[in-house]
């Protein structure tokens, strides 16, 4: 048994799958930034590098050289006022030719002025908000990796707890200032090709930017440890050319529109059912499961649950607004008034719940309009 755990170490990391994985450096990333990052992480690498080999040179040197085989004798010497200078000054200027170019580097990464556009990013347990100050443009990313495969009852994807419904979509070639911020708890923004990684704190604004180079899908995620589902918010940034952004944000003012048109409509119960499971399976089953069974006592069932099957406007009011001291969000703001009567409906229809009442987008509208309405009566 023992001398098959070491063979079996090494068929490990001789297989395909683990030598397409071995990483042992930094990227150089796809901004400037992120090359002068990686440009002082080689330089710092070497000077370590040199300092290692000339110390470590020195004494197996004198190890080998003055052995006592060979009947060396140790000499006793101290308040050498010659070598205290030397290993004193010799560090301090090592220490300044890092310094420089490590401060230059910073003063480059801190400095946002100029940006031609603003996004503010917002963290939630456990997705992002993405506004985009100029465009008048806001929506939510969330996980899609199926829960299928996050239950490990199907095999992984390529992205496995990678991907997103909505990608971030930057210009190339655009300075860019991101301004991070949280809605609950501590998140950090983390894409490592474009050389940012910048904490949201709740009641706090940190500043950060970026100006792409190359088009392309860039991911990233999450890198603090903000719940149990830490590791289930990861960040896709997909940078294009400035023509094509100006395209889509085109298509995602249409798509606004298009769902407020879609809000004012009628729907039956078959449609909000259906449009009702794909956003509960995007926002809702995180937390509450795919079967509605939840995970008490943090994540109560919706399988029979007396807000499920009881009073509607009590379930309204709960998804709009959440529960204080709870996990549960308020999704208000992070749904649209005919997801959010589709998403009520489904958990009132579905594993067995069957209460046969269809919530409608005009009656979710009317909630939100009385409530904008009260807030300007303050």
């Amino acid at each position: 048994m023992i001398r098959i755990i070491p063979l079996s170490c090494a068929l490990i990391l001789l297989s395909a799958s683990a030598q397409a994985e071995w990483t042992l450096n930094l990227t150089p990333g796809v901004t400037e930034v992120s090359r002068s990052v990686y440009d002082l992480h080689m330089t710092i690498f070497w000077i370590c590098v040199a300092i290692g080999c000339v110390v470590f040179g020195v004494m197996f040197w004198s190890i080998f050289h003055h052995r006592k085989s060979r009947g060396a004798k140790a000499h006793h010497f101290h308040e050498h006022t010659a070598v205290e200078v030397m290993w004193t000054l010799i560090p301090l200027g090592i220490l300044v030719a890092m310094a420089v170019p490590a401060t230059a580097t910073l003063v480059d990464m801190y400095d946002p002025r100029d940006a031609k556009l603003d996004v503010q990013v917002t963290g939630y347990q456990w997705k992002w908000r993405y506004q985009y100050l100029d465009q008048e443009l806001d929506f939510f990313s969330n996980l899609t990796t199926p829960r299928e495969q996050i239950s490990n009852t199907e095999n992984k994807g390529e992205h496995y707890l990678l991907e997103v419904d909505r990608h971030l979509v930057l210009p190339t070639d655009t300075k860019i200032r991101f301004l991070l911020t949280a809605n609950d708890v501590i998140h950090s923004w983390w894409v490592p090709a474009l050389a940012v990684k910048k904490d949201a704190i709740p009641g706090f604004i940190n500043e950060a930017w970026t100006q792409i180079d190359e088009p392309g899908l860039y991911r990233g995620q999450c890198a603090e440890l903000c719940g149990k589902d830490h590791g289930f918010m990861p960040i896709v940034v997909e940078a294009v050319p400035p023509d094509q952004f100006e395209q889509w944000v085109a298509g995602m003012k249409a798509e606004k529109q298009a769902q407020q048109q879609a809000s004012e409509r009628t729907w039956t119960l078959d449609e909000l059912m259906a449009q009702g499971e794909q956003v509960y399976l995007s926002s809702c089953a995180a937390c509450h499961q795919a079967n509605g069974a939840g995970l008490p006592p943090a994540f109560p069932a919706l399988k029979g649950s007396a807000i499920a099957v009881g009073d509607v406007q009590a379930h309204i009011d709960i998804v709009l607004h959440g529960k204080p001291g709870t996990a549960m969000q308020a999704f208000a703001e992070q749904l649209s008034p005919a997801e959010l009567a589709a998403v009520i409906t489904y958990e009132r229809n579905a594993w067995g719940n069957s209460t046969g009442e269809a919530v409608s987008p005009a009656q979710v509208s009317r909630v939100l309009a009385g409530e904008g309405a009260a807030e300007e009566g303050m």
